[in-house]
């Protein structure tokens, strides 16, 4: 049996801001439960909902020195889908309704957060055969591992794996507070260890003293080695190539599943959308207030609006995109050019433009249902979620080329009959508009071809089973 302890800073259906809590809400649930005992430990976030915090049985407490100072920890621990959650208590760091704050203040309680993590092992009678670090926020428990704790025999021998989910957060603070706030040695902070540019970053800490570092598909993992994705740490990254592996991040397929999804008006599955999932589209344009007609082309798209999400190649060609036999739902906020972007195209084109700027669950799965065609034009993507539930809701996607976008898409080929969306390689605005315009024709003119494009992506299988099979290979290479 081999013990794993999954570090983050936050887990679905606890906390969540991103992906991140996707992958560690969701992953430890489908690794093989006689050979693996994967756990999972948070922050104690006051954020966190009253109905999971009645759930928590307290387990104990103590003080730990971080740095110069006492500080209290308190470990709270549930169960939920057959994986034990334990979480971190400290109203001090971890009150407010957001998980992050200013940066200054985030370097002090994830100090706090990992050093904690490391020391109530003992306590909680668990003891890890491989640490799983997720992001920046976990980038010091290789460092301390390293440090203090190989004094006690207990902490001897665990290996440590650091996943860089998106490699522009890396939690850089100016080197001589980052000293003070973590009580490490000066030894740790010289360019080949934490200390980068001047400065002190804790995702370059966790890299280098990391026994495996994955990140989140196979074509990010080739990106970051070059100079343009690798956000300042392309150099390291080329050095560590040789414990560097991607892995596709899984979808839920319960939680995503258009034949039982109980936000969406009409179920359907993969041999009755053909009838069933057009009832979506009117429903969803009745609801928006779009013109309700059938025989449009409906393009979604649900983000985050900013540039790395490509939305300065969308405000460019946008006139062109909204043409006369297309319609664009967007939902999402961010960037406040692009909020007003879709804001103003929604009031010019009322009929077939709608623009939902704030963020719902339940409309996201509407719109997964009801388009045709889903739109990420992203500059970079380590990995990307929708594109995944688009496929699994016969929604086509049209998508750049990069990262998890390039690993999960096949560009439709109509000489070969084979694809499952739409791409295009260059960061170029009428290159992506062609491409926009190559869907339409199919869907169109070439209606037969457009339904098996559909086909063949309700058929991929991107489900959590896939990605726990590769992660354990690695815990077993470990």
């Amino acid at each position: 049996m081999k013990n794993i302890l999954f570090v983050a800073s936050e887990c679905v259906p606890f906390i969540k801001t991103g992906g991140l809590a996707d992958v560690v809400g969701s992953l430890p649930r489908y690794f093989d439960k006689k050979k693996y005992d994967v756990r999972v430990i948070i922050p104690k976030y006051t954020a966190i909902q009253e109905q999971y915090k009645e759930q928590m049985d307290y387990v104990d407490h103590f003080y730990m020195d971080l740095a110069w100072r006492k500080q209290y920890v308190g470990i709270f621990k549930m169960e939920m889908n057959g994986v034990t959650f334990y979480f971190l208590d400290n109203e001090f760091y971890f009150s407010g309704m957001l998980p992050y704050g200013e940066i200054y203040q985030d370097i002090e309680k994830f100090a706090f957060f990992d050093k904690a993590a490391l020391s109530c092992l003992p306590m909680i009678g668990f003891r890890p055969d491989i640490i799983h670090c997720h992001d920046w926020q976990t980038g010091l428990v290789p460092v301390y591992l390293q440090d203090s704790f190989q004094q006690n025999e207990f902490y001897r021998g665990i290996k440590t794996i650091m996943t860089i989910h998106n490699l522009k957060f890396q939690g850089i603070w100016d080197k001589k507070t980052v000293m003070d706030t973590t009580g490490l040695d000066a030894y740790y902070f010289t360019p080949d260890k934490l200390e980068a540019y001047g400065d002190a970053n804790y995702l370059k800490g966790g890299l280098v003293y990391a026994d495996q570092i994955t990140t989140v598909s196979d074509t990010y993992a080739e990106e970051i080695k070059m100079p343009f994705y690798g956000e300042g740490l392309d150099g390291l990254i080329n050095a560590k190539s040789g414990c560097l592996t991607g892995i596709v991040n899984g979808l839920d397929y319960d939680e995503w599943d258009p034949a039982k999804d109980q936000m969406i008006d009409f179920n359907y599955d993969a041999r009755t959308f053909r009838k069933e999932k057009i009832k979506n589209k009117k429903a969803l344009q009745k609801e928006l207030g779009l013109s309700e007609d059938e025989k449009k082309f409906m393009i979604g798209v649900v983000s985050r609006l900013t540039d790395q999400k490509g939305f300065d190649l969308i405000d460019y060609v946008i006139e062109e995109i909204c043409a006369e036999d297309t319609q664009l739902v967007v939902l999402g906020t961010g960037e406040e050019k692009y909020e007003h972007l879709f804001r103003h195209f929604a009031w010019k084109y009322p009929d077939r433009v709608s623009a939902n700027i704030f963020y719902s669950n339940e409309r996201s799965h509407k719109i997964y249902a009801s388009c045709d065609a889903f739109l990420m034009p992203s500059l970079f993507e380590p990995c990307g979620l929708s594109q995944l539930m688009s496929l699994r809701y016969g929604t086509v996607p049209i998508v750049r080329e990069t990262g998890g976008l390039k690993d999960t898409v096949e560009p439709y080929n109509e000489f070969e009959d084979k694809g499952t969306g739409f791409s295009f390689m260059n960061y170029n605005a009428h290159e992506m508009l062609g491409c926009i315009r190559y869907a339409k024709d199919v869907y169109y003119n070439h209606k037969r071809e457009w339904n098996k494009i559909i086909d063949r992506g309700m058929a991929m299988d991107f489900s959590w089973g896939n990605s726990a099979k590769k992660y354990e290979e690695l815990y077993d290479r470990i």
